[in-house]
């Protein structure tokens, strides 16, 4: 028998928290509740689980500042992450969404459509981590993926990379040239049930070019085609500019 998925739930109201440790359970995962940041830092640093629940309020910490603490965290990069909190306003989803998680769950909230969409974001988490089936990138292109490691490198050097704008970039490494829509965007990298908004894929798209002009300053290694989408140039040389 497969060893059953761990679920953080860092959550501080005892009640919700039980609620959410019962459904879980029920539901074939094995939850773990922290009621605090700092539990849950030392439970996620003992041992990543396969997701996370943080909930945005909590008493010694932001749950947005949480997930900055757990991203730096051995581990981190394969681990969804989905927000609970008692807010609904969009300025806090949009927060949420392009620190890098994975959905947004506002209380008071369905249970058992909780755990949906916790099965949803690890069915998803699973198809992203299988390698690409697409043909590979020009070999003169500068950027290099590395699958097994969610790597990409420019010129010999690792991006440091959010899950979306690693997502993104290799998509867009699949066929240079190709102008992907941001309706594309949201539909093969978050997917269609996300919950994200068109200004959420600029936002990624705007850090992944100050992190590619890190490196290579002269070059738009991006392109955006007005009024369409963005694709990736097909004329970057194979050394960087001096």
């Amino acid at each position: 028998m497969a060893p059953k998925l761990r679920i953080l739930v860092v959550e501080d109201e005892p009640g919700i928290a039980d609620t959410l440790h019962y459904v879980l359970a029920t539901d074939g995962f094995a939850p773990v509740c922290c009621a605090t940041a700092e539990d849950a830092v030392r439970e996620f640093a003992a041992r990543p689980p396969a997701l996370a629940i943080l909930d945005v309020g909590l008493p010694d910490a932001n749950g947005f500042e949480l997930f900055r603490r757990l991203q730096a965290l051995p581990g981190a990069a394969g681990v969804p992450i989905l927000f609970l909190t008692a807010r609904s306003d969009e300025i806090d989803r949009v927060v949420g969404l392009e620190l890098g998680a994975d959905d947004y769950v506002a209380k008071p909230f369905s249970p058992r459509e909780l755990v949906a969409r916790v099965r949803g974001i690890l069915r998803r988490s699973a198809r992203a981590a299988l390698p690409a089936t697409a043909a590979p990138a020009a070999p003169a292109l500068p950027l290099a993926l590395d699958e097994e490691k969610r790597q990409i490198r420019f010129y010999g050097r690792v991006l440091e990379l959010s899950r979306y704008e690693y997502g993104i970039l290799r998509l867009l490494l699949q066929k240079p040239g190709r102008v992907y829509t941001r309706d594309e965007l949201l539909a093969k990298v978050w997917d269609a049930d996300s919950d994200s908004f068109d200004r959420t894929v600029d936002a990624h798209i705007k850090a992944l070019r100050a992190k590619l002009k890190a490196i290579a300053p002269q070059l738009e290694a991006i392109r955006t085609a007005r009024g369409s989408g963005y694709a990736l140039s097909e004329e970057l040389p194979p050394s960087p500019p001096a």
